[in-house]
């Protein structure tokens, strides 16, 4: 009896080291304290060679997640039960989430790298003193064209109606850049919320009709590479893509005004990993690696010692680093509210069944 009271308290005592092991792996896992770090971000939006270098020097080990809209990954964090420490919004879904408490306030004091960002690119309207988000790609929206299929290339939006393109036009499937684009041609701004002026431009695009040739998303990229079609509005991070891939092709920029879009590194409240959220912060504000993180992925880098590490092709090409002057005159879009976003989102409606 006495050896079986020794042999059962002898499996307790491993039971209650194994049950404190778990519990001690699950606070490391889960605390603000730990070796582990959650991004959130769209796919395809970081070179895997830097998460791989970031868990080399740091010890951490990162976990990447990804989504493919800002509404899906507002969605996710609003209904929390998953951690996120780094997410990546657009501009005007920052305003939203910082609205509604869904983002917590950057500590500055834990921010190595600050002053390595270009000063045009802080302070815009969805956070005007960047206490919620750090740029971390920025664009815009413009026309790529090939310039071996028409004899007079576009330079200002109002040439989108020229009857030589008849049939010729591929749109980005979206309310405000399309709208937009209308509402600049017109010299009006993008984030209008005067009823008149947004009819006006749904009159003008329902003109454009003749020379649409379709609607479209991720599949512009194939077409205007292939030769499909002569021109399309798009990103400039979508069309940096097309003109690697195809030496005929150019990118403008309208100098009357187009959007200015920035995506966003931003803690969001369901962050349990503090210390490794500003660990990857600062990771990817020293200018080496946002040299590199931009050079993999395309757009454009708000880091202005890494712009100055990129080749001269690149960071002199005015197309995707357009000049001061040209860059006053982009809106970043607003965040409308729901009433007038679904005003957008109606008239745009409008314009696509108007075309069928």
């Amino acid at each position: 009896m006495h050896k079986l009271y020794s042999f059962m308290g002898s499996i307790l005592a491993i039971v209650l080291l194994l049950a404190g092991l778990v519990f001690y792996m699950s606070k490391q896992d889960s605390g603000t304290h730990s070796d582990k770090l959650v991004i959130y971000n769209w796919g395809d939006y970081i070179d895997p060679e830097l998460l791989t270098k970031f868990t080399k020097e740091t010890g951490i080990r990162v976990q990447y997640e990804t989504f493919d809209s800002n509404e899906a990954m507002y969605t996710k964090i609003k209904q929390g039960g998953t951690t996120y420490d780094i997410a990546v919004p657009s501009d005007y879904m920052i305003s939203k989430m910082k609205a509604e408490g869904l983002l917590v306030k950057l500590d500055r004091s834990q921010i190595k790298g600050w002053n390595n960002l270009d000063k045009q690119f802080l302070g815009k309207s969805f956070d005007p003193s960047n206490t919620y988000s750090i740029p971390y790609f920025w664009g815009t929206v413009g026309i790529v064209y090939n310039s071996k299929m028409l004899n007079n290339v576009p330079k200002h939006w109002s040439d989108l109606w020229n009857k030589e393109y008849t049939n010729s036009i591929l749109l980005v499937d979206g309310a405000r850049e399309v709208l937009g684009f209308g509402l600049n041609s017109l010299g009006l701004s993008l984030n209008t919320k005067k009823t008149a002026e947004l009819e006006k431009a749904e009159n003008k695009l329902n003109q454009l009709t003749p020379n649409i040739k379709a609607i479209v998303g991720d599949e512009m990229k194939g077409y205007l590479i292939r030769g499909d079609a002569p021109l399309g509005v798009t990103f400039s991070g979508e069309a940096s893509e097309m003109l690697d891939a195809n030496d005929d092709l150019r990118y403008i920029v309208p100098n009357e005004g187009s959007n200015l879009w920035f995506d966003n590194l931003v803690i969001p409240k369901t962050m349990k990993h503090k210390k490794e959220a500003y660990a990857f912060i600062n990771f990817m504000l020293k200018p080496e690696n946002a040299a590199q993180n931009a050079s993999y992925i395309g757009y454009a880098t708000p880091n202005a010692k890494a712009k100055e590490l990129l080749p001269n092709k690149i960071k002199n090409n005015r197309a995707f680093y357009p000049d001061a002057e040209t860059v006053s005159r982009l809106e970043v879009y607003d965040n409308l509210g729901k009433k007038w976003l679904g005003i957008y989102n109606d008239l745009y409606l409008q314009f696509k069944m108007y075309r069928k």
